[in-house]
């Protein structure tokens, strides 16, 4: 009965009434028959899946968050969560656990990365999953194949993930320094040294066009993929900048931060996206011993990508201490994680705030916005 109403009707109709169903719904299709199967997982289909649902305006959000099992042990699970007219945050799916990652460093060393294509990348240092948020599928990339020479060591500063365009696959880099030591033991003669991986050739490479003059870069520091590029918050000089790797040139190149306050003890920054522009949180460092009564948080968006003069400051916020803050969502809500270890979400125009029951061990927290594609990655077990 099924393949005939695949021979029945034109497969522009039954696409056209697939692509109103929930993706959870579609994927079910696929073992209803091979004809549906084979239409579901067909480029054509992705491609109009990904086209249709990249104009809607329903947004989950995906969790990250580490708790102890033992005294050595701790586990990662992914929640995925959705809102109701209230702005409650409630699980869309049960929580899932992290592949490959139960180890402590999960806990406060890895990075959560969206590509804006269905894909997400978790990193730590040498260790990168690439998932599919909606198909639950994943990789455990290979590790790079490049041997540091003998008397050389190497410091990873920092990782990115993003989607190249022009040869349409997702790509994989690691910043690291190659140095020597002296008499000492103190660093000496360090080269900047950029590793890409290719999802869709399996393959690790070196680039040898790198500028060996790259702001420094530290592992944990806020960054995010857009527009086409990869952007961290760097340093220069003493000042801070914005640093950007093109994922179809493969080069380098700064964005200048808008003037922004700066606080005695110290001032800390976080890359957001807030009305489909790229955005910067400034915000001073609590552990330094400021009051977070009267010190403030800045959001800045950049209007026109690129354009420095197009900095405008959106949001100054009183009395907001977060030193963990997670995304922007809805372009109002602001998420973070509190010191006590509870997500925490911040309504930036009602000036509103809510202690949600979700909790992970501090620092551990990771979220990011999604919408649901049907991008392939090969299944790992």
């Amino acid at each position: 009965m099924v393949d005939g109403i695949m021979k029945k009707y034109p497969e522009a109709m039954i696409i056209y009434i697939l692509l109103r169903l929930p993706l959870k719904i579609i994927l079910r299709f696929k073992f209803v028959s091979k004809a549906f199967c084979t239409l579901i997982q067909s480029s054509i289909f992705i491609d109009i899946h990904y086209n249709h649902t990249l104009t809607s305006t329903y947004d989950n959000i995906l969790l990250k968050r580490s708790n102890k099992e033992d005294i050595e042990r701790y586990k990662a699970v992914f929640s995925f969560l959705s809102s109701d007219d209230e702005d409650n945050l409630n699980s869309v799916y049960p929580d899932l656990d992290v592949p490959n990652f139960l180890r402590v460093t999960s806990v406060t060393s890895d990075k959560l990365i969206d590509s804006n294509h269905g894909l997400i990348a978790l990193m730590e240092h040498r260790t990168t999953i690439l998932f599919n948020i909606s198909t639950r599928n994943y990789r455990h990339l290979p590790p790079s194949p490049f041997q540091i020479s003998k008397g050389f060591y190497q410091s990873i500063k920092s990782g990115g993930f993003g989607y190249d365009s022009v040869v349409n696959d997702f790509k994989v880099f690691r910043i690291s320094e190659v140095y020597t030591e002296d008499r000492y033991g103190y660093p000496e003669d360090g080269e900047t040294q950029v590793e890409v991986y290719e999802l869709g050739i399996d393959i690790w490479r070196k680039l040898d066009h790198v500028d060996q003059e790259l702001p420094i870069l530290f592992w944990l520091n806020s960054s995010m993929s857009y527009k086409g590029a990869y952007h961290w918050i760097a340093s220069v000089a003493g000042a801070n900048i914005i640093l950007c790797f093109d994922m179809t040139t493969e080069i380098f190149r700064n964005i200048e931060m808008p003037k922004t306050s700066k606080f005695l003890k110290g001032t800390l920054y976080s890359l957001q996206l807030l009305n489909e522009s790229l955005s910067l949180l400034c915000y001073p460092c609590l552990s330094s011993g400021t009051d977070p009564t009267t010190d403030l948080m800045e959001i800045w968006i950049m209007k026109d990508y690129n354009i420095y003069e197009s900095w405008i400051r959106k949001y100054t916020i009183i009395g907001l201490p977060t030193e963990n803050p997670l995304v922007v969502w809805k372009d109002y809500i602001l998420l973070f994680q509190s010191n006590s270890g509870y997500l925490i979400s911040y309504d930036l125009k009602q000036d509103e705030i809510k202690e949600l029951n979700i909790l992970g061990c501090q620092k551990s927290m990771r979220a990011i916005v999604y919408k649901e594609f049907l991008t392939p990655i090969q299944r790992q077990s």
